[in-house]
């Protein structure tokens, strides 16, 4: 949700005045007319460019949009195509449809993967046999799951004739995005004009609350962590109190055995931070190959994408932050061990 917001960065999106608004993403509500509703926003004062999009999502039984799309289908004016998706590359021989009258598309990489789409490729979506012209080489995941075809190409392929759900309206140098929402809402009745800000007022709660109770439960699981550790680090020293009492009847420091136990548990931390790191990170690759349905196989070169590496180091670090720190306590009960108590149990 939130890439599809940073495709219309710097925009004011227009929309129905019914439609629900999630970053960007309309909703619900009806379609607007385009050539109408374009010449008026275009007439507006302070208006630099207008671009009408088209923007699908699949839809589930019932007419349920699902809650993670497999795929996005956007339709966009064909000279307007760099200004909306910005500085993408194509992989080897892409091009640009020729005009909005072409049979032509721009296909994902994940999506051209998986059904072994390159460019010159023959598809057919809904009875039209279409043209691969280019395939996105980028590691933003909605492009990498997205269909780009030619505004008209795709009202006519899905029957939405001269009718969009997102018009995207760059102000002019110095106009700010509010006072150009005031003016469009005002000149037209049918529409809602959002800045960047105000996209993001329906979603950003939601997200604030899910951020809180991610930080709550990971509180809970550090701590729950710790505590384990720090058990099963005091039933090793118990066990091995007869090591640490020879140690200390031969003349080892206390800060020795000290040492000893810090490390042991700082190894424990790294084996089990690598090990608990890949199970995570193929985790999430496998569950989100189930949700989405698709091969297993095309989530692996972009693991970095859904694992990102900042998270892999900072789980890292944080599994070795925790042995380390459940190793304090058991390491300072054995520099306190009772060397005679000991060896009188022990031997």
């Amino acid at each position: 949700m939130r890439q599809v917001n940073v495709l219309f960065n710097g925009q004011v999106t227009v929309v129905s005045k019914d439609a629900i608004v999630i970053q960007a993403i309309p909703v619900g509500g009806g379609m607007l007319p385009q050539g109408s509703t374009v010449e008026e926003i275009r007439s507006v004062p302070g208006v630099s460019s207008v671009t009408p999009v088209l923007f699908l999502m699949p839809v589930g039984p019932q007419g349920v949009i699902q809650a993670l799309p497999v795929n996005f289908t956007m339709g966009l004016p064909v000279e307007d195509w760099w200004s909306i998706l910005g500085p993408v590359s194509l992989r080897k021989n892409g091009q640009l449809p020729a005009n909005d009258l072409s049979s032509e598309i721009w296909a994902g990489g994940n999506i051209a993967d998986q059904y072994g789409w390159k460019v010159g490729t023959q598809v057919e979506v809904n009875g039209y046999s279409l043209r691969v012209s280019g395939v996105f080489d980028t590691s933003m995941a909605l492009l990498d799951r997205c269909v780009i075809m030619p505004l008209t190409l795709m009202q006519t392929v899905y029957n939405y004739p001269q009718s969009v759900n997102i018009i995207a309206v760059r102000p002019a140098p110095g106009v700010p995005e509010q006072n150009l929402t005031t003016a469009i809402t005002q000149k037209i009745s049918y529409v809602n004009a959002l800045t960047e800000t105000q996209r993001n007022d329906i979603v950003q709660p939601v997200l604030d609350q899910v951020q809180t109770w991610t930080v709550g439960i990971e509180t809970v699981v550090f701590i729950m962590s710790l505590i384990s550790v720090m058990t099963v680090t005091v039933m090793n020293v118990s066990e091995r109190r007869r090591d640490f009492a020879t140690l200390d009847a031969m003349g080892a420091p206390t800060s020795y055995m000290f040492r000893v136990v810090l490390i042991e548990t700082f190894f424990i931390g790294v084996l089990g931070g690598i090990i608990g790191t890949a199970c995570g990170s193929l985790t999430a690759i496998v569950l989100a190959s189930l949700y989405t349905s698709i091969p297993l196989p095309l989530f692996f070169p972009g693991i970095l994408s859904i694992v990102p590496p900042f998270y892999m180091l900072e789980t890292f670090l944080a599994i070795v932050g925790v042995c380390c720190l459940g190793g304090i306590v058991p390491a300072i009960n054995a520099t306190r061990m009772h060397i005679a108590e000991a060896l009188r149990a022990e031997y």
